[in-house]
């Protein structure tokens, strides 16, 4: 079956993303029903998107649960057999849907497809294995990983409804679960045709950066370790992340003894991602906003 505007919906999970969701709906082919799964209790938000789109429907989680949670609850919630998971920061170029309903004709048999990021520097997938372009159309790559920003789900391919790993709350959540669909004999596909303008860094308002920056460097090595652990062993993961963990100790103990307050806790609290991971504890750290 190929995909049309009557098989998809689109999953967005927001967070304080009051400055980029609106740019991101716009850009999406009317009709389509899309579900925000907000990851709080802001019952305003709600309100404001559903008034404003009549194919919107917003769920609020109560807390923040993170990426890979917030999506599972919007692709159970949809009533397609395909869902597109975009990130707020997220525009579409013109005809990206349609470019991807045209290719899916092509392709017989799929877990994800992804377009491709506008950004040629920083490119939305990994490919190991070179010749993975299919029927000598170079509009259709099959790759390893694709970015989670932007991903398609075949919700068939996927058992038992299992989808994201959510013991990650932020980074490689995405990469397990193509690693997941690559073990299972799965296939993941870009559309080069398919364009989209990711942002990169700005799904939280700008105006939280420093805590958000905080987030990121905990939650990087946390989910290093436990991605690594749950998929190559706890060798690896220590060869993986060892070094990074020494690196931020040092780090730590330099801007400590400098006096800067901020570089001084973004490395605590990497190396503190890293303890935790090690230990056993689960990614309990969350951003501080003020209101």
């Amino acid at each position: 079956m190929s995909i049309s505007g009557q098989n998809l919906s689109i999953v967005i999970v927001t967070l304080k993303s009051d400055k980029v969701i609106y740019d991101c709906i716009d850009s999406i082919q009317k009709g389509i029903p899309i579900i925000v799964v907000e990851n709080s209790n802001n019952n305003k938000f709600k309100e404001e998107l559903e008034s404003r789109y009549k194919n919107v429907t917003c769920i609020l989680s109560k807390a923040n649960l993170g990426m890979g949670a917030g999506n599972n609850i919007g692709i159970k919630y949809a009533k397609t057999n395909y869902v597109m998971i975009l990130n707020p920061d997220v525009i579409l170029e013109k005809n990206a849907l349609e470019n991807i309903f045209l290719a899916s004709q092509e392709i017989e048999n799929f877990s994800i497809l992804s377009p491709l990021s506008s950004d040629i520097k920083f490119p939305n997938y990994k490919i190991i294995n070179k010749k993975n372009i299919i029927k000598k159309n170079t509009s259709i790559i099959k790759v390893d990983y694709v970015d989670g920003f932007a991903m398609l789900i075949n919700k068939s391919k996927f058992e038992k409804n299992i989808y994201f790993d959510e013991n990650f709350f932020m980074y490689l959540e995405n990469d397990d679960l193509c690693l997941r669909v690559n073990k299972k004999g799965g296939s993941i596909f870009v559309i080069t045709t398919s364009k989209i303008n990711h942002l990169g860094a700005n799904t939280v308002d700008l105006k939280y950066k420093s805590e958000i920056e905080l987030s990121r460097n905990w939650h990087w090595l946390w989910s290093k370790y436990y991605y690594n652990k749950k998929n190559f062993g706890i060798t690896n993961a220590l060869i993986e992340c060892m070094p990074t963990f020494f690196s931020s100790v040092l780090k730590y103990l330099l801007y400590l003894t400098l006096g800067n307050k901020f570089k001084r806790k973004k490395y605590f609290n990497r190396a503190s991602g890293f303890y935790n991971a090690i230990v056993g504890k689960t990614s309990w750290y969350r951003p501080k906003f003020d209101d």
